[in-house]
């Protein structure tokens, strides 16, 4: 499993590089709002890590692929924050049935990482996300680098 999350990781990197130096036209992120799990409301364009490259992953409560995914990037946070100072925004899309789910969960989970809720769905449809588990790499610009 280590394996598996290093190769993650060293593709990450240079996908970063490779799509940095092939595609000139960049997104960003929407200013759409979302929540914390206390409630208060963030714009996801104002999501950041210093200057530093950083991760969105969409999944929800139901997504078994999602809370694997999760579960393994869990596992190496600490470790990758060490080693390349990423960041990790794990966005909740779980609706007004299954979003009540998420808390207990995520309290029941060791996950160092920032998880945000996407309730209404308006991140996800802004960024064009079909199905979670969905992935974005921003670069340290801003830019949405790449997606999975």
């Amino acid at each position: 499993m280590k394996k598996f999350i290093l190769i993650f990781v060293a593709i990450f990197l240079c996908g970063i590089t490779i799509n940095a130096q092939t595609n000139n036209k960049k997104s960003t992120l929407p200013t759409v709002t979302i929540n914390t799990l206390e409630g208060k409301a963030i714009k996801a364009s104002e999501f950041s890590n210093d200057g530093k490259p950083f991760v969105i992953c969409f999944w929800a409560t139901w997504c078994k692929p999602c809370l694997m995914e999760l579960n393994a990037m869990a596992e190496q946070y600490d470790d990758w924050q060490k080693e390349t100072g990423i960041k990790i925004y794990a966005v909740s899309i779980d609706d007004a049935r299954t979003c009540p789910k998420v808390i207990p969960l995520v309290s029941g989970s060791d996950w160092g990482y920032e998880v945000v809720l996407d309730q209404n769905s308006e991140l996800k449809r802004a960024l064009g996300v079909n199905n979670p588990p969905h992935t974005f790499i921003v670069n340290e610009k801003g830019e949405i680098v790449w997606q999975h």
